[in-house]
């Protein structure tokens, strides 16, 4: 009975207010991918609000933010061609849209919050609890938004002509996560309009962008030789796997974001239909706008000035066509998108926090704070807690130069292994459980596609760079790797620590049972029992 689930029915009264389930069953509904029902989950917080123009915003945001503005100088620097580059920008759209089908058919069997946290709940239910403890690893530790924090901070400095001195751009950078914390925690209609406005408005600067490209291209701006970029395009192109992976994770976190409706399914309007719909809309609308942004940046910039731009490299942009002015101009305008980024990752990855303490996940002072939707009863203030602290810590610890890149190596690493196994899991359900609903089913290439490309990137980082430093010195190129691993490692021990050692040690069972909060969340609690 240790993984018992009480029946329904909220007879006792707990301390704190809520009401628990008394009755223990047999926990396992095979269909079910967590302990939770769909009517629990879904229970509690502002209902379903969000249609499909708030669902197609809500990928355009996540997606459109910090990566195209900013990493196309270090994949160039990776690997060292034009042609090269837009090639993996076109992979990248392909993975990514290989990606989206596969999640389009997992969101539709599963129409809950929570994403990957659902599907691979769904598949790897043994060890309890075990999957779900790694994922919340990755989610937690990895689940920040300092690199956007950091790109408004630096784009703001430049449109006011001040030297982007560390401290001051930290100070701003944790200004941006606590406002948008207090934004989404205590005024979630207001977050969620500003949300959709900055969405609208950053697909107008990418479309503003990409035409003065093509009047670049014309030749009737001060740019000279604009095609000088794209006559031999391939020349000198990096030769090393490592150098196209490390250059590969940068474009999929620069496309990250397709996925973004499967982590706030509880909030949308008719889940399968808006999914269906917003998911592929949303992530073409964007690889339009990513790849005529690059063209136009090759068009306006030589290579050198585009490796050396940093951060910064839409500001280099509008300084070649239009001047200094514009230049700021411009930088204040890529900071407010990155300020829409921020917003909008924040939005759903609190809304995953909650699902994890929902779960069971034991927290300091207990899951049932972390998983509630205090205090307004209506947004997770507790969860967008959990997002802000690992986000502070990053934006002050080591220098931006060597700390940006290197982020985004992380964050990408453990995300190739969390997405191996959810197309693994695709296969096995298809085969294990044919007769489940699937209301969206991804073409198989598209799946096989995914998976091996998720295989190369796993190895290829491994392999030796061609400039035998990688792109972090003076950090080794494979560094990003192993701390990508032991995050995920650290979620096993922690689930070791917490099923095993501790209740084998002191002499007690886990026994969870339901408690329905006083907003209406219905969340896992367990208690020790003493054994005999």
């Amino acid at each position: 009975m240790a993984d018992a689930v009480p029946q329904k029915g909220y007879d006792e009264k707990e301390s704190d207010g809520t009401r628990s389930e008394v009755e223990e069953i047999d926990p396992v509904d095979p269909n079910n991918p967590g302990v939770l029902t769909f009517e629990e989950d879904t229970a509690g917080g502002m209902g379903r609000h969000l249609g499909v123009f708030s669902c197609t915003m809500l990928i355009v945001g996540r997606i459109i933010g910090t990566g195209i503005f900013s990493t196309p100088s270090s994949i160039l620097s990776s690997v060292e061609s034009v042609g090269a580059s837009l090639m993996l920008w076109v992979l990248g759209f392909l993975l990514s849209l290989s990606g989206l089908f596969i999640w389009l058919e997992y969101g539709t069997m599963f129409p809950r919050s929570g994403g990957e946290k659902v599907y691979l709940e769904a598949v790897w239910k043994k060890p309890r609890f075990l999957a779900t403890v790694i994922f919340a690893s990755n989610a937690i530790l990895l689940g920040f938004t300092a690199s956007g924090c950091i790109v408004f901070a630096n784009n703001i400095l430049v449109s006011a002509g001040h030297a982007a001195d560390r401290w001051v751009v930290r100070g701003i950078a944790l200004g941006v996560i606590f406002f948008v914390t207090v934004l989404h925690g205590l005024t979630p209609r207001i977050g969620i309009l500003l949300m959709n406005t900055l969405s609208v408005f950053k697909i107008i600067i990418l479309v503003f962008i990409v035409i003065t490209g093509w009047v670049v291209l014309s030749g009737k701006t001060r740019v000279q030789n604009p095609h000088a970029n794209f006559h031999n395009a391939f020349a000198g192109s990096s030769h090393s796997s490592n150098d196209y992976a490390t250059a590969t994770f940068k474009v999929l976190n620069a496309y990250a974001g397709w996925s973004n409706i499967n982590y706030v399914l509880n909030e949308v309007k008719n889940p399968i239909r808006t999914l269906k719909i917003a998911g592929p809309l949303g992530l073409s609308i964007c690889a339009v706008l990513y790849l005529g942004a690059n063209v136009a940046y090759f068009a306006a910039a030589t290579q050198d000035e585009i490796k050396h731009s940093g951060v910064t490299v839409a500001s280099l942009f509008f300084g070649n066509v239009f001047g200094t002015e514009a230049k700021k101009a411009l930088s204040a305008i890529v900071a407010l998108s990155a300020l829409g980024n921020v917003i909008t990752v924040t939005y759903a990855a609190s809304r995953v926090n909650q699902e994890l303490a929902k779960e069971g996940i034991p927290l300091p002072f207990g899951n049932k704070f972390w998983a509630s939707n205090w205090p307004t009863g209506k947004s997770p203030l507790p969860g967008l807690i959990v997002h802000l602290i690992p986000s502070v810590i990053v934006i002050i610890a080591p220098p931006p130069a060597v700390a940006y890149p290197f982020i985004l190596d992380v964050e990408g690493y453990p995300a190739q292994i969390i997405n191996l196994f959810i197309v693994i899991g695709l296969f096995w359900l298809r085969y294990k459980k044919p007769d489940l609903v699937r209301p969206f089913k991804v073409w198989y290439p598209f799946a096989v596609f995914f998976l091996a490309a998720a295989v190369f990137l796993i190895i290829a980082p491994f392999l030796r760079p061609a400039n035998k430093v990688g792109d972090t010195p003076p950090l080794p190129y494979y560094l990003y790797c192993l701390v990508g691993i032991g995050v995920m490692l650290t979620g096993v021990v922690y689930w070791a620590v917490w099923r095993i050692l501790l209740p084998k040690f002191f002499g007690y069972t886990l026994v969870p049972r339901k408690q329905v909060l006083e907003d209406g969340t219905v969340v896992n609690v367990f208690s020790r029992k003493k054994n005999d």
